[in-house]
């Protein structure tokens, strides 16, 4: 499928309206997500967590099961100041 920014942003409003009930959103990625998919970005959430709270990227792979080059990649986007990753950490 082509890259199309309109359905991305469709999502993200899907998401966003969905996000104001947490079963809700929860059963809607479960069901637009594969069993793998789901787990995999509750990872990668769970990488930009540890590093926020400053644990080591060796001690973050041991801990999720992961590899170091997958940790890296969450450290090398975590370092974006402006990035989504910190706006979202910023309002936690």
């Amino acid at each position: 499928m082509k890259d199309n920014k309109e359905y991305k942003w469709e999502l993200v409003g899907v998401l966003q309206n969905a996000s104001k009930d947490k079963k809700m959103l929860y059963s809607f990625l479960r069901d637009i997500l594969s069993p793998f998919e789901f787990t995999d970005i509750a990872a990668r959430w769970q990488i930009i967590r540890q590093l926020d709270r400053k644990i080591s990227q060796r001690k973050i792979a041991k801990n999720l099961h992961i590899g170091i080059a997958t940790v890296t990649r969450g450290s090398r986007m975590l370092a974006h100041k402006d990035g989504g990753f910190n706006q979202v950490l910023k309002k936690l």
